[in-house]
């Protein structure tokens, strides 16, 4: 998987096929304790996916782009909801946020490209209604 603008060759990626996750990184240090893991904690209850460790996320320096792409199952919508309303989500002091995400719908993947860390280190896909009048991806 390419980061779009990003060369390749300056592009360390890893897989957690189990779970359905990958995740690009393009940073000047990317240790070696970096990768996925399946997350022994609990989802939001509006999860779509099975929740992912960013291990050693905060050891990584100069990033300039992370991707994360997560597979979710869309029977776990709530009835009614769009098949685009779905989004990565992060799990931060506050709870879960959403991030800015691109649906794939054919793939049944989400997307989030961030130019930073991302605010926390456990991520799922989740059902976002942020739209709506309620907050979506709750904790």
């Amino acid at each position: 998987m390419a980061i779009p603008g990003y060369d390749s060759s300056n592009v360390a990626e890893y897989t957690l096929e189990q779970v359905g996750a990958r995740v690009a990184v393009v940073a000047g240090v990317v240790p070696d304790a970096f990768g996925l893991e399946k997350s022994g904690d609990e989802g939001p209850v509006d999860a779509l996916s099975d929740p992912v460790e960013l291990q050693a996320v905060d050891d990584l320096k100069a990033v300039e782009a992370v991707e994360i792409t997560l597979v979710y199952d869309p029977s776990r919508l709530p009835p009614g909801a769009s098949p685009t309303d779905v989004a990565v989500a992060v799990d931060t002091d506050e709870g879960w946020e959403p991030l800015e995400s691109t649906v794939d719908l054919e793939e049944t993947t989400v997307t989030a490209l961030l130019n930073d860390l991302p605010p926390g280190s456990t991520v799922v896909a989740g059902y976002d209604d942020r739209d709506d009048e309620s907050e979506g991806i709750d904790a």
